[in-house]
Protein backbone atom coordinates (compact mmCIF):
# COMPACT_ATOMS: atom_id res chain seq x y z
CA UNK A 1 0.00 0.00 0.00
CA UNK A 2 1.70 3.50 -0.84
CA UNK A 3 1.46 6.83 1.10
CA UNK A 4 -0.89 8.00 -0.78
CA UNK A 5 -3.53 5.76 -0.09
CA UNK A 6 -2.10 4.88 3.20
CA UNK A 7 -4.82 7.36 5.07
CA UNK A 8 -7.48 7.40 2.42
CA UNK A 9 -6.15 10.10 0.43
CA UNK A 10 -6.71 7.70 -2.50
CA UNK A 11 -6.85 8.58 -6.06
CA UNK A 12 -4.17 9.62 -7.91
CA UNK A 13 -0.26 9.73 -7.49
CA UNK A 14 1.37 12.58 -6.40
CA UNK A 15 -1.28 13.82 -4.08
CA UNK A 16 0.27 13.17 -0.97
CA UNK A 17 -2.10 11.98 1.93
CA UNK A 18 -5.52 13.03 2.91
CA UNK A 19 -4.29 15.73 5.68
CA UNK A 20 -7.32 14.51 8.08
CA UNK A 21 -5.64 11.55 9.01
CA UNK A 22 -2.63 12.97 10.74
CA UNK A 23 -5.37 15.39 12.63
CA UNK A 24 -7.07 12.51 14.03
CA UNK A 25 -3.92 10.32 14.90
CA UNK A 26 -3.37 13.41 16.64
CA UNK A 27 -6.30 13.60 18.58
CA UNK A 28 -5.94 10.08 19.33
CA UNK A 29 -2.95 10.30 20.02
CA UNK A 30 -3.73 13.16 22.61
CA UNK A 31 -6.43 10.81 24.42
CA UNK A 32 -3.64 8.28 24.88
CA UNK A 33 -0.80 10.18 26.20
CA UNK A 34 -4.03 12.52 28.92
CA UNK A 35 -4.53 8.56 30.06
CA UNK A 36 -0.83 8.01 30.41
CA UNK A 37 -0.15 11.18 32.59
CA UNK A 38 -3.54 10.92 34.19
CA UNK A 39 -2.51 6.86 35.04
CA UNK A 40 0.96 6.85 35.31
CA UNK A 41 0.79 3.67 33.16
CA UNK A 42 4.58 3.28 31.42
CA UNK A 43 3.06 0.33 29.84
CA UNK A 44 0.24 2.72 27.80
CA UNK A 45 2.96 4.88 26.91
CA UNK A 46 4.53 1.52 25.00
CA UNK A 47 1.71 0.97 23.11
CA UNK A 48 1.84 4.86 21.88
CA UNK A 49 5.64 4.35 21.28
CA UNK A 50 4.81 1.10 19.25
CA UNK A 51 2.33 3.29 17.16
CA UNK A 52 4.86 5.73 16.29
CA UNK A 53 7.67 3.23 15.43
CA UNK A 54 4.58 2.86 12.94
CA UNK A 55 4.50 5.73 11.72
CA UNK A 56 7.83 6.70 11.55
CA UNK A 57 9.17 3.02 9.40
CA UNK A 58 6.25 2.63 7.20
CA UNK A 59 4.10 6.23 7.16
CA UNK A 60 1.32 7.03 9.12
CA UNK A 61 -1.02 5.08 6.96
CA UNK A 62 0.48 2.20 8.43
CA UNK A 63 0.25 3.28 11.95
CA UNK A 64 -2.89 1.91 13.88
CA UNK A 65 -4.41 5.43 14.22
CA UNK A 66 -4.19 5.41 10.15
CA UNK A 67 -5.88 2.34 9.91
CA UNK A 68 -8.56 3.36 12.09
CA UNK A 69 -8.79 6.65 10.09
CA UNK A 70 -8.50 4.66 6.82
CA UNK A 71 -10.96 1.81 7.68
CA UNK A 72 -13.55 3.48 10.51
CA UNK A 73 -13.80 7.44 10.04
CA UNK A 74 -12.40 8.25 5.90
CA UNK A 75 -15.82 6.26 4.46
CA UNK A 76 -17.66 8.24 6.91
CA UNK A 77 -16.78 11.59 5.52
CA UNK A 78 -16.49 13.38 2.19
CA UNK A 79 -14.19 13.48 -0.08
CA UNK A 80 -10.35 14.41 0.61
CA UNK A 81 -10.23 18.12 -0.50
CA UNK A 82 -6.68 19.06 1.27
CA UNK A 83 -3.49 16.79 0.99
CA UNK A 84 -0.33 16.86 2.35
CA UNK A 85 3.47 15.44 1.48
CA UNK A 86 3.74 12.22 3.56
CA UNK A 87 7.03 13.30 4.90
CA UNK A 88 6.64 15.80 7.13
CA UNK A 89 4.01 13.77 8.83
CA UNK A 90 6.26 10.63 8.83
CA UNK A 91 9.14 12.69 10.71
CA UNK A 92 7.06 14.03 13.07
CA UNK A 93 5.96 10.45 13.96
CA UNK A 94 9.91 10.09 14.63
CA UNK A 95 9.54 13.01 16.98
CA UNK A 96 7.28 11.62 19.02
CA UNK A 97 8.97 7.93 19.02
CA UNK A 98 11.83 10.23 20.66
CA UNK A 99 9.17 11.64 23.27
CA UNK A 100 7.96 8.06 23.89
CA UNK A 101 10.94 6.27 24.65
CA UNK A 102 12.74 8.61 26.72
CA UNK A 103 8.86 8.79 28.74
CA UNK A 104 9.25 5.02 28.82
CA UNK A 105 12.88 4.80 29.90
CA UNK A 106 11.60 7.43 33.00
CA UNK A 107 7.99 5.49 33.48
CA UNK A 108 9.61 1.92 33.59
CA UNK A 109 13.46 2.43 34.54
CA UNK A 110 12.88 6.10 36.47
CA UNK A 111 13.25 8.95 37.39
CA UNK A 112 9.46 9.41 37.17
CA UNK A 113 9.78 12.72 35.70
CA UNK A 114 11.45 12.49 33.22
CA UNK A 115 8.26 10.03 31.96
CA UNK A 116 6.15 13.00 32.97
CA UNK A 117 8.00 15.66 31.23
CA UNK A 118 8.86 14.03 27.77
CA UNK A 119 5.03 12.36 27.67
CA UNK A 120 3.86 16.53 28.72
CA UNK A 121 5.89 17.59 25.49
CA UNK A 122 4.39 14.93 23.55
CA UNK A 123 1.37 15.61 24.33
CA UNK A 124 1.63 19.39 23.81
CA UNK A 125 2.48 18.36 20.49
CA UNK A 126 -0.01 16.29 19.54
CA UNK A 127 -2.75 18.88 21.19
CA UNK A 128 -1.58 21.23 18.65
CA UNK A 129 -2.23 19.25 15.78
CA UNK A 130 -5.19 18.29 16.44
CA UNK A 131 -6.92 21.24 17.68
CA UNK A 132 -5.58 23.62 15.67
CA UNK A 133 -3.50 21.68 12.84
CA UNK A 134 -0.10 23.32 13.75
CA UNK A 135 2.49 20.29 13.82
CA UNK A 136 5.27 20.93 15.36
CA UNK A 137 7.07 17.95 14.35
CA UNK A 138 6.81 18.76 10.55
CA UNK A 139 7.39 22.32 11.29
CA UNK A 140 10.71 20.97 12.64
CA UNK A 141 11.40 18.53 9.38
CA UNK A 142 10.73 22.10 7.44
CA UNK A 143 13.49 23.84 8.78
CA UNK A 144 15.51 21.18 8.60
CA UNK A 145 15.47 20.76 4.95
CA UNK A 146 16.19 24.13 4.68
CA UNK A 147 18.94 24.00 7.28
CA UNK A 148 20.15 21.48 5.17
CA UNK A 149 20.03 22.60 1.84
Amino acid sequence: MSEGTGTGAGTGAGKGIDARGPRFAAAVTTVVLAAVLITGSGWLLVWQALAFAAGAAAGVGSSPYGWLFRTAVRPRLGPATEFEDPAPPRFAQAVGLFFAVVGVVGYLVGPEWLGLAATACALAAAFLNAAFGYCLGCEMYLLLRRAVG
